[in-house]
């Protein structure tokens, strides 16, 4: 292969990965805690877009639990998003290991 096709796959995977760090910003990924009293809403870069508290799990005497339900339904929106992440990078890559991460994501 010469030199001017390879850098020709550089432009084109670059191309696509741009495309797809667009697409997945505007996708969006919930994760949820205690059985959905809590949830939050991510982009698939991560960015958090929406933070949903039922009330009934608001109660000032154990701001701690609170706190907890709102981390682990963070992390898990996040998880969600790293996975539909790592599908889109295998769709350009063919399935093939893609060690390069994108700048700003995961």
């Amino acid at each position: 292969m010469n030199l001017q096709k390879l850098l020709q796959m550089g432009q084109q995977v670059q191309t696509r990965l741009s495309e797809i760090q667009e697409t997945l910003g505007r996708r969006e990924i919930t994760g949820s805690a205690g059985g959905g009293m809590v949830s939050v809403t991510v982009d698939g870069n991560g960015g958090i877009r929406k933070v949903v508290i039922d009330r009934a799990v608001v109660d000032p005497n154990d701001v701690e639990m609170l706190e907890d339900l709102v981390l682990a339904a963070f992390s898990e929106a996040q998880k969600n998003a790293k996975v539909l992440y790592e599908e889109e990078i295998k769709k350009v890559s063919g399935g093939l290991p893609f060690p390069m991460k994108l700048p700003g994501l995961f």
